[in-house]
């Protein structure tokens, strides 16, 4: 087994707890190297932890922030998950944030800036917050994309790729640029935060059996290598 598991007893204390784990991972970071580097899952439910996290007394002029994912949209655009981080980190004064998509965007969606920001990082990542969808997705790597094998795989070089969703959600009908699992594998610690019983469904059938095609997380669940913090909540 290559996960561990916490169950809280509500939203609000699986916030104060991944708040607490990140700024941990911060000051580690800060301390070792004068620096950190994290990436973090865009969605509603970590937006509490963000807020939580923003509060902390930190170098926030040495930390650099990125999603783990993006929509191909305009950084103002409603469905921008860098707009969204922005937003939450107001507090932090002075912290970076890098988007995966360029500010100005061309009719395709590449992920060649991506690619480009993350090579200019220092590996690996102090850690890594991922969120689930009830598809069993994390980061943009859906079930029944063209792309899904090539974001799973642990030898994958591409450190980001275009991802198309099909269907595409209906919320979110766009194109994706994401961090691909070997990318997000590399890090010192790696957190899955899943509320809500659809979801806690979702992640037991995942834990069950690796079955990568039909349910994403459980490539990282069921890999040897990784080590994952689960962190639940009704």
């Amino acid at each position: 087994m290559s996960w561990t598991e916490t169950t809280h007893r509500n939203a609000e204390a699986l916030a104060a707890t991944i708040a607490g784990a990140l700024e941990v991972e911060i000051r580690a970071g800060l301390a070792r190297c004068g620096r950190a580097a994290l990436a973090l899952a865009g969605g509603r439910t970590p937006v509490p932890v963000y807020h939580r996290l923003a509060r902390a007394s930190l170098d926030w002029s040495q930390v650099t922030l990125l999603p783990t994912d993006e929509r191909w949209v305009g950084h103002e655009h409603p469905a921008c998950n860098v707009r969204e981080m922005r937003e939450a980190f107001a507090a932090a004064r002075g912290v970076r944030i890098l988007a995966l998509t360029p500010a100005d965007l061309g009719p395709r969606a590449s992920a060649a800036p991506a690619r480009a920001m993350l090579a200019s990082l220092p590996e690996p990542f102090d850690a890594v917050l991922l969120g689930m969808g009830a598809d069993g997705h994390f980061a943009s790597l859906f079930p029944g994309t063209a792309e899904l094998a090539a974001g799973l795989d642990p030898d994958c070089k591409a450190d980001a790729l275009v991802v198309h969703p099909d269907p595409l959600p209906p919320e979110a009908p766009f194109a994706r640029i994401s961090l691909s699992a070997a990318r997000l594998l590399r890090t010192r610690r790696l957190l899955l935060a899943v509320t809500g019983a659809a979801k806690r469904a979702t992640l037991t059938r995942a834990q069950a059996r690796a079955d990568p095609a039909t349910l994403p997380i459980s490539a990282l669940l069921h890999d040897a290598s990784a080590q994952v913090e689960i962190h639940w909540s009704p």
